[in-house]
């Protein structure tokens, strides 16, 4: 498994269209990936499940995944999030 820490970076934090990116990108792995915000943990490749985190900007969020890609399933996401999902 691996396993990362992310700060949520963008101002408005993770609303639809950035949940919507998560899952979209999450879903072209093979590998499982999971989200985790305090004791909530969620699939990565399902919108409804990002957006319940209710993640808000300076929030830290756990990407957790395993499979047979998931070292670069977690780096891409951790990019996409570096990216403030093209925000701000």
């Amino acid at each position: 498994m691996t396993e990362r820490a992310v700060t949520l970076k963008n101002r408005l934090g993770l609303h639809v269209r950035p949940a919507a990116l998560v899952a979209q990108l999450a879903a072209g792995f093979k590998s499982e990936i999971r989200l985790v915000k305090d004791s909530l943990e969620v699939n990565a490749k399902s919108i409804m499940g990002v957006m319940g985190l209710a993640a808000e900007c300076g929030s830290t969020l756990i990407i957790k995944a395993w499979g047979e890609d998931e070292a670069i399933a977690v780096e891409e996401i951790i990019k996409l999030f570096e990216s403030k999902f093209g925000e701000d």
